[in-house]
């Protein structure tokens, strides 16, 4: 059982972690202010220092939980879905999904450098776990005959690799189409690289 002031500690760190993501969103990390994220939680600007040392600390504390709570939305929706074909269209279209909805935020996490970017350790640190949960399936499904065989870790990683790439375009403006309809033809694409070749159905 957590303490009156652990409740409190988390409530006040959720409030800034979300005010912070609105100011970045809105102004990008060099131009958020700490007293504008403060105003904007609703606190005083001393009591930000309480919980956060520096405003990249406070990017980061977004970015980590950002990152953490898509990995638990995106291992709900794979375990949800039935049968390999969903579970990769679940995979894709929550992370698709997910970036729509905090495009802003997401194109400043994309473009920072230095000390501010995620590394490639800490993006598959993050993606670890739902890739994990993808191969599975995939070598589930291979082992039924389902699809061909694969080095099924090795795929799940180019998938969420295809994925990335999805969300990078659509960061630069290069894509406006529906999440579902990006998802929809990165299934199409991926499944068609899955299928077992016609004169192999009878092996």
């Amino acid at each position: 059982m957590k303490t009156k002031q652990q409740l409190v500690s988390e409530f006040r760190r959720a409030e800034i972690i979300d005010a912070a993501r609105s100011v970045f969103a809105r102004r990008g990390f060099a131009l958020g202010m700490m007293d504008e994220i403060a105003k904007v939680a609703g606190i005083a600007k001393g009591t930000i220092y309480i919980y956060f040392r520096s405003k990249t600390e406070i990017y980061k504390a977004v970015l980590d939980h950002d990152m953490k709570a898509l990995k638990e939305t995106t291992l709900k929706r794979v375990d949800a879905a039935n049968g390999l074909k969903n579970k990769i269209e679940a995979f894709t279209l929550s992370r698709l999904e997910n970036a729509e909805a905090r495009k802003d935020f997401f194109r400043i996490m994309d473009s920072e450098q230095g000390n501010l970017a995620f590394t490639r350790s800490q993006y598959r640190a993050w993606l670890r776990e739902p890739v994990l949960r993808l191969a599975t399936a995939l070598e589930e499904a291979s082992r039924r005959g389902e699809i061909r065989r694969v080095p099924s870790e090795k795929v799940a990683w180019i998938i969420a690799d295809m994925t990335r790439g999805a969300i990078q375009r659509r960061l630069m403006g290069q894509s406006d189409t529906h999440p579902a309809e990006e998802s929809a033809f990165l299934l199409s694409f991926i499944w068609a690289s899955l299928e077992r070749f016609p004169n192999s159905r009878a092996l």
